[in-house]
């Protein structure tokens, strides 16, 4: 006989619904751990013909060990912003960036193979699916190990909407501890959620990405009527401006637009006595 104790129990470890708690009971004469690796079976099942739906709420997190050496940001989706708001929720996300920081997972096929006990994250965020009733994904994670000499932060922006990852280098261990150093790069982590730009420099603008703007550029000028070498001209002008919106370095500051990326690191570098670079980034916009 399936009690209502036993029932409640099964609920109690894998938070599952009631209904599906009591068929998979019966199923296995009342043996809980059967039960329980059945909900997960089926839960995988079910994240199957959940996949084609659009799964753009959720949370992106971050970790960030204590010394600064290394961190990463994840995002892991579902349908709604119910789901993404839901304690439950947040706390299983919780559960897996707790364990990969305390893995060296470097990319994203390495987390989701990482082992999770008897499953690995990629089977344990599919047999969630049983608990939650929707598509969930984890689609983004990124981790940075830091150069010798290099610090990592991160900023997680609007309850986990946007999150940033960064790594600034240094040439002086004892910079990192400075106020005027942890105040720089929570402002670049700031900045960087704030401006979303598309790369560091120019030389990571995609030259496709660059092209197309020449040739959107040069439609619009072709219509004025302008001669050829004046449209060239003007062209260069419209590429710089779109590399200064666009290149991190070449940004005008968020907190003060007299300052490009650059002018605020040499400045900074020039107050602390070092010399203060950025290694790289990554930001992660909701279901971008």
């Amino acid at each position: 006989m399936i009690t209502a104790s036993i029932v409640k129990e099964l609920r109690d470890k894998t938070n599952a619904g009631m209904m599906d708690c009591k068929r998979v009971l019966a199923e296995t004469n009342g043996d809980i751990e059967a039960s329980i690796k059945l909900l997960r079976e089926r839960g995988i099942m079910k994240a199957a013909t959940k996949t084609d739906r659009a799964a753009t709420e959720g949370v992106i997190t971050s970790r960030v060990s204590a010394d600064g050496k290394s961190g990463l940001l994840l995002e892991i989706n579902c349908e709604t912003d119910f789901v993404s708001r839901n304690e439950n929720f947040q706390a299983f996300v919780t559960e897996i960036a707790d364990k990969l920081a305390a893995s060296d997972a470097q990319d994203l096929p390495a987390a989701l193979a990482l082992s999770n006990g008897e499953y690995n994250i990629e089977d344990t965020i599919k047999a969630k699916v049983v608990e939650v009733g929707e598509n969930l994904q984890f689609r983004k994670y990124v981790r940075f190990d830091a150069a010798p000499g290099g610090v990592v932060t991160s900023y997680i922006h609007l309850g986990g909407k946007v999150g940033v990852l960064l790594e600034v280098g240094t040439t002086k261990s004892e910079t990192a501890s400075q106020d005027a150093f942890r105040e720089l790069v929570k402002d670049l982590t700031l900045h960087i959620a704030a401006s979303a730009p598309k790369g560091l420099s120019r030389d990571d603008i995609p030259k496709e990405v660059v092209d197309n703007e020449l040739e959107i550029y040069r439609a619009r000028l072709a219509e004025s009527g302008k001669p050829a070498n004046i449209i060239e001209n003007i062209l260069k002008g419209q590429i710089g401006k779109f590399f200064a919106e666009s290149c991190f370095l070449e940004q005008p500051f968020v907190r003060d637009d007299s300052y490009t990326i650059t002018k605020l690191l040499e400045a900074k570098s020039a107050e602390l006595g070092d010399t203060i670079t950025v290694t790289r980034f990554v930001r992660f916009g909701l279901g971008e």
